[in-house]
């Protein structure tokens, strides 16, 4: 067995225990559902997970290694990160919740808009690719051979896991999207913080990645 299950157990603990940690990756699926709808969150999440398994296959081919010898590659995946997220702020901002006589209505993005944009705020993360280079080494054994497999099992693992514990995320800011009274009041103060969510993971990037 490339990996052993008590690996697998001691890795899926681990992972559970991230999944249910608030960080950038629960707090924008919650203010996506809040804003545009479970299906919007969801979508969202899957988008985050390609993005986690695209991850776990650069470092299986040892790309990872890239941020921690070039710095320069580091920062500039970053900011490239961050201004994304700001412009994805802006469009939350700019956006309109219902038509009215005098304006069309913006509608939301499509799913895989939605999709898209999971996917890119994942993948223009380089702290992810710096954290799965942390993590990952720990469960691994090279005795076993295929290094690379054993990286792509453990990330299906993560990700699984986290889509999960983020379901959940999820359906709990759906169920209190539904229930508003005033639907239309409801998502418009969601699509402010869905924007402040972007705008802070965009902060969060330019300023914690400071070395």
């Amino acid at each position: 067995m490339i990996v052993d299950w008590q690996t697998i157990w001691l890795f899926g603990l681990a992972s559970f225990a991230l999944a249910v940690t608030p960080g950038p990756d629960m707090i924008l699926v919650a203010a996506r559902s809040a804003a545009q709808g479970q299906m919007a969150g969801l979508v969202t999440q899957f988008g985050i997970s390609a993005g986690s398994i695209i991850h776990a296959v650069i470092l299986a081919l040892g790309l990872s290694q890239l941020f921690l010898a070039v710095p320069y590659a580091y920062d500039f995946v970053r900011y490239l990160g961050a201004a994304y997220l700001l412009y994805l702020a802006w469009q939350a901002i700019t956006s309109r919740d219902r038509p009215s006589s005098k304006a069309p209505a913006h509608k939301h993005p499509s799913l895989d808009v939605i999709f898209r944009q999971g996917l890119l705020t994942n993948l223009l993360n380089p702290k992810v690719a710096l954290f799965y280079l942390a993590l990952f080494p720990q469960f691994l054994n090279p005795e076993k051979g295929f290094v690379g497999i054993q990286i792509l099992v453990l990330a299906t693992i993560f990700v699984v896991i986290d889509l999960v514990v983020h379901a959940v995320v999820i359906w709990l800011a759906g169920v209190g999207r539904s229930l508003s009274k005033n639907k239309w009041a409801f998502t418009k103060w969601p699509r402010y913080f869905l924007a402040l969510v972007f705008g802070g993971l965009a902060a969060k990037l330019v300023f914690d990645g400071q070395r």
